[in-house]
């Protein structure tokens, strides 16, 4: 039933990510509207979540190296969704969403690397053919098409999300995914909330209603994935995971309208018969 936990993850942050979009495109609601409702939403799922499981949580949890590699991950989840949510504010969804498979390569690269219970060389050709499936959709008139605000996102996404699931695997090997994402949920919701909280005053009921329904979809979706690392480890964890940006991409196409393009489908089609291989051949 593991094997589950991914694919759960992948539907979940699907339709969260999709929301995402429909409330951003409200009157009055942008990326700091989003953030100062958002995060303490995230932590009270969370927390309702956390008594209604009642894993462990305890001092000891945080012995040795174990609390400076929470404070690095608190860290990085502020500053990835800081800059994600500003990308999606102006950007469209297919396109941040086809970027976003990027920073699955590096993950697993890196991961097959340092850790030896993850290391499966085989997955690395499948892996740059999916890579460049991806670059290929983005080359238009000889130049990649990145929104202004896109381009940071792409480069800290490359560059931070190996060592951020490498820190959260070796968390993992801890902690319970429900009271890592609980005390991480918090600490993140204490220093963003109250510096976006004057641009949340003014929410309207629909676009509150919205924020409360992909809140509850993402926290869920973030807990299957982390024990899915913990379970399944990272790269089998990723290249399930990479559902999610096809399934997203279809939505934004049917669901928010926007335009097809026949090279992104056929990346997807190609990232899409990469996981099987490396399924199958894993």
């Amino acid at each position: 039933m593991n094997f589950l936990f991914p694919i759960l993850a992948a539907i979940l942050q699907a339709g969260s990510f999709t929301l995402d979009k429909v409330v951003l495109s409200i009157r009055r609601v942008n990326f700091k509207t989003y953030t100062g409702v958002s995060f303490p939403l995230i932590f009270l799922i969370t927390l309702v979540i956390f008594f209604i499981f009642r894993p462990p949580l305890s001092f000891d949890l945080l012995a040795g190296n174990l609390w400076w590699l929470l404070l690095i991950s608190v860290g990085m989840t502020i500053v990835t969704n800081l800059i994600f949510y500003r990308a999606l504010d102006d950007d469209k969804l297919g396109e941040i969403q086809t970027l976003d498979l990027l920073h699955a390569i590096p993950i697993i690269i890196f991961a097959s690397i340092i850790f030896a219970d993850e290391r499966n060389f085989l997955v690395i050709v499948p892996a740059l053919v999916a890579s460049s499936a991806v670059i290929w959709s983005h080359w238009e008139h000889h130049h990649f098409k990145i929104a202004k605000h896109t381009l940071p996102f792409l480069v800290w996404s490359l560059a931070a999300a190996p060592i951020g699931a490498s820190i959260s695997k070796i968390l993992l090997a801890n902690w319970n995914p429900v009271s890592l994402e609980l005390v991480r949920s918090g600490a993140v919701a204490l220093i963003l909330g109250p510096l976006f909280v004057r641009y949340a005053q003014k929410i309207s009921f629909k676009a509150f209603s919205l924020l409360l329904a992909t809140n509850i979809l993402t926290s869920i979706a973030w807990i299957l994935f982390y024990f899915s690392y913990q379970r399944l480890g990272i790269i089998y964890t990723i290249l399930v995971f990479s559902l999610q940006p096809l399934l997203i991409y279809l939505a934004s196409v049917f669901f928010l309208k926007e335009p097809f393009h026949w090279k992104k489908a056929t990346a997807f089609a190609i990232v899409l018969l990469s996981i099987g291989i490396v399924q199958i051949i894993g």
